[in-house]
């Protein structure tokens, strides 16, 4: 049985067609399903007959919330959400003065293997479909009763990984129909898939890119992303230059401190060089400690002179807001301790 939140208006109006029904329905029980209506028995000026094959053939497929964890630090909340296949996923709700923004999940698992990140430990379990993509936002957004207005693809798993899927998700979430959250307020952060990157640009979507960048040399990069193996950093930067060509977006360099590794002033300066002229903007990220990784976060101190070495060398700098450190608020790192908690009660 397939889940209808994976089909976008135009399959779903085909679907009808092919049933023996007016294609006008499908937007009647899309229109339904954003209103919050899961049972196909509540969409009331859907026919019984319509009703009937509906049930037959398609399920409303949410997944459910296995735990909640809310900082007090800042009201960060974190959710474990299971599907029906057992797989766990994360999400974070993070709160501001602007609206609410969610990082979201698009892969079971990752199998990238960056050395800092908790969801690579054991490698990609599975793709995410459009459809659980999306419904991480929306069992959210049912949860808190409020709308999310901002959405970071920055979870679990690399979005261009599973390319077509979050393609199909970015088309359905900003579309009038769906969640009708504009592309503008839609992040899409990935470690450098060259091609991918390419194939992103030429889709023409107004979403912001968020390149894993965290080392100025292809040498210090292949330490901590395996994919520098594959992409070098000249490649990776001439595909986002063709990105701001093609959508006149600003991309954004995500470089994640770490202590003795990619945080000296002369990484900083080299960083500098390397971005010169481009239409981009640096968000300096203090890294989470994992247990599994002997990586240490960067001093307060070097996490300052980086940033005011970059600013004062012209590049656009933040230093990410750190939401969530009181509830392993990182990727895959409520996941993992979840899964761990359970095989030792098993035992």
């Amino acid at each position: 049985m397939k889940n209808l939140l994976d089909y976008t208006l135009e399959e779903l109006m085909l679907w009808m067609k092919e049933n023996g029904e007016s294609s006008f329905r499908a937007k009647q029980v899309i229109s339904w399903i954003y209103k919050g209506v899961k049972d196909f028995n509540g969409m009331k000026n859907i026919p019984k007959s319509l009703t009937q094959k509906l049930e037959e053939n398609f399920k409303i497929e949410l997944p459910k919330i296995e735990e909640i964890y809310k900082s007090e630090i800042d009201g960060t909340e974190k959710f474990l959400l299971e599907f029906s296949d057992g797989n766990l996923i994360e999400s974070v709700l993070m709160r501001y003065k602007h609206g609410n923004s969610i990082c979201i999940s698009t892969q079971v698992g990752c199998r990238m293997g960056c050395k800092f990140c908790a969801s690579t430990i054991e490698g990609r379990v599975r793709n995410l479909t459009s459809g659980e993509i999306l419904s991480e936002i929306i069992v959210v957004q049912d949860y808190i009763g409020e709308r999310i207005s901002n959405v970071v693809l920055m979870g679990s798993g690399e979005p261009l990984d599973n390319y077509d899927n979050v393609i199909k998700f970015l088309e359905v979430v900003s579309a009038e129909y769906g969640l009708n959250i504009g592309q503008r307020h839609i992040t899409l952060s990935t470690c450098g898939i060259v091609p991918k990157i390419y194939e992103l640009a030429d889709k023409d979507f107004s979403v912001t890119l968020a390149i894993s960048l965290h080392a100025f040399s292809d040498e210090k990069r292949k330490e901590i992303m395996p994919i520098a193996n594959k992409y070098n950093i000249e490649e990776v930067l001439t595909s986002c230059r063709y990105f701001i060509e093609k959508t006149n977006r600003r991309v954004t360099f995500e470089y994640a401190l770490v202590k003795g590794i990619n945080d000296t002033k002369e990484d900083a300066k080299a960083l500098s060089k390397l971005l010169k002229g481009m239409l981009c903007h640096v968000n300096l990220i203090p890294i989470n400690e994992i247990k599994e990784s002997s990586y240490k976060r960067s001093s307060k101190e070097s996490i300052k002179d980086f940033s005011d070495i970059l600013k004062s060398l012209g590049i656009e700098v933040t230093v990410r807001r750190e939401m969530g450190s009181d509830i392993n608020a990182a990727c895959g790192q409520l996941r993992r301790s979840y899964i761990d908690t359970q095989k030792i009660g098993g035992e």
